[in-house]
Parts: structure tokens; C-alpha cells; sequence
């Protein structure tokens, strides 16, 4: 439906040129724009790097999973009610765990998200500065990304500005430099990736803190459920002791008056 729109309104401005002043219109490819951004491609880089490590994670708790579902399943036949129930138990706290972690790190509101939000954010906010900047002094009344989802069927190149964008965004960064500009003063556009990626490591090991608060938690709880279950177990066994103890005593009794 937005494809047909903007198609649309291209038709209608187009058409309406005849009879007003010409629009001037430019477009972008803004893949290509950052993928020949140093920053930008360390910033991925650094992004897929802790991808990796997360999935790992993740992967490592599955196989765990999926062996302890093996195992209960080999060993089944010679456990008793109460201990099946309990592995089972124990299986689905981590399956639950599991979908938590993976949440943490893959959700909306995850680590990954926050990452991204962090490095690459401001190299996406320097790149529009850049496009507003063109538009503005050339008096563009539109631009164009081609990369987007707009379906664009013929470009010119004479009308794609990326390179223009491309030698702005570079000495935008050489004029900060020979001004001796503080990477504090322009923190919100131009943060170099380390101190992004440095920033950002920051919050996320906090988040892990809490992770690993809650996590300890979670333990400590189940620990003092396996207590409570053994201390009742032994509880049981010895009221049945006592009973099978009390039955013995009661036959030894009866014996006793009889032979007496």
C-alpha cells in the first residue's frame, strides 16, 4: 500500500510540472553509502561478533536441554512417580529459562537492539545531517533512497547524490579534525565505534549484572525446593521406619503372650 502511494504521488508531481516549476528531485543508495563508512562497517562488524557469542549461548542451553530430555527418557523405566515428575520439572525451568535468554538478547527490547541503537545510530544520524545538507544548498526538493522499498523502475545517474553524500560525510570529519573538535561535541553524530562500542559494553554487562542476579535467584530458589522435596522424602521414609518398627514391635508382642 505505501509502495503504491509514493508511486502515486511520484505520477501526480511529475504530471503537475507542467504546469507549475519544476521539482528538483535526487535519490540515494543508502546500503551503499554505508557500506563505504569505515565506521559503520566496524560498528557491524562488532555487532555480528557479539551476535555470535550470544547464539552460542543460546545453542549451548538447547543441547543441554535436549540432553536431559534423553536421559530422562533412557532412564524413565527405573525411576519412580515422584523423581519423573521432578526431572520433568526441572526440564521445563530451563526450557523457560531458555526462552527468557533468548528474549534478552534477540527481543524488541534486547541486547542486540541496544546495540545496534548505540553504534550505528549516530552514523545513521551523521549520514541524514549529510542528506539535509545537500538537499539544502542544492535545493532539492526531494530525495530518494533507491535502496528502500520504494520501487523505482529507471534512475539516472546523473541524479544519484551518494558519492556527493559520501564527500560531505568525509569532510564534515576533516574539518572537525583540523578544528581539534572534541569527540565529546559531537558525541551524537560522530562517536567513533570503539567508544560507542565501549559505551554500549558498558550498559549491556550492567544488564548481564541483573541477569546474572536474577539467574542466582532462580537457583537459590530451586535449591530450596530440592531441599523441601528431600527433607519431606526423608520425612516420609522415616514415618514409614517408625510404622513398619511399630507393626514389628506389635507381633513381638503377641508372640510373647502367647508363648507366655
Amino acid at each position: 500500500m505505501t509502495k503504491k502511494v509514493l508511486l502515486f504521488a511520484i505520477v501526480i508531481l511529475s504530471i503537475s510540472t507542467y504546469a507549475q516549476k519544476a521539482q528538483r528531485i535526487g535519490y540515494i543508495d543508502m546500503e551503499y553509502i554505508l557500506e563505504n563508512i569505515p565506521e559503520y562497517i566496524e560498528a557491524q562488524s562488532q555487532i555480528n561478533t557479539k551476535a555470535d557469542s550470544w547464539q552460542k549461548n543460546i545453542m549451548k542451553s538447547q543441547i543441554e536441554i535436549e540432553s536431559l530430555k534423553s536421559d530422562l527418557a533412557i532412564e524413565k523405566a527405573l525411576l519412580t512417580k515422584d523423581l519423573i515428575l521432578e526431572r520433568e520439572e526441572d526440564i521445563q525451568i530451563r526450557i523457560l529459562e531458555l526462552k527468557k535468554l533468548e528474549n534478552s538478547y534477540f527481543g524488541t527490547d534486547g541486547d542486540l537492539f541496544f546495540l545496534r541503537q548505540q553504534l550505528v545510530q549516530p552514523i545513521q544520524d551523521m549520514v541524514y545531517n549529510a542528506i539535509q545538507d545537500i538537499a539544502s544548498k542544492r535545493k532539492y526538493d526531494f530525495i530518494l533512497d533507491k535502496s528502500s522499498d520504494l520501487i523505482m523502475l529507471y534512475s539516472n545517474d546523473q541524479y544519484d547524490l551518494s558519492e556527493l553524500i559520501l564527500d560531505n560525510i568525509s569532510k564534515t570529519k576533516k574539518v572537525n579534525s583540523a578544528r581539534g573538535v572534541t569527540k565529546d561535541s559531537i558525541e551524537t553524530n560522530t562517536l567513533s565505534s570503539d567508544e560507542n562500542s565501549a559505551k554500549a559494553d558498558v550498559k549491556i554487562n550492567d544488564r548481564a549484572s541483573k541477569k546474572a542476579a536474577l539467574q542466582k535467584k532462580i537457583e537459590e530458589k530451586k535449591a530450596a525446593q530440592l531441599k523441601k522435596r528431600e527433607e519431606l522424602k526423608k520425612a516420609i521414609e522415616a514415618k514409614r521406619k517408625q510404622r513398619i518398627k511399630e507393626i514389628e514391635d506389635a507381633k513381638k508382642a503377641k508372640e510373647q503372650i502367647k508363648q507366655e
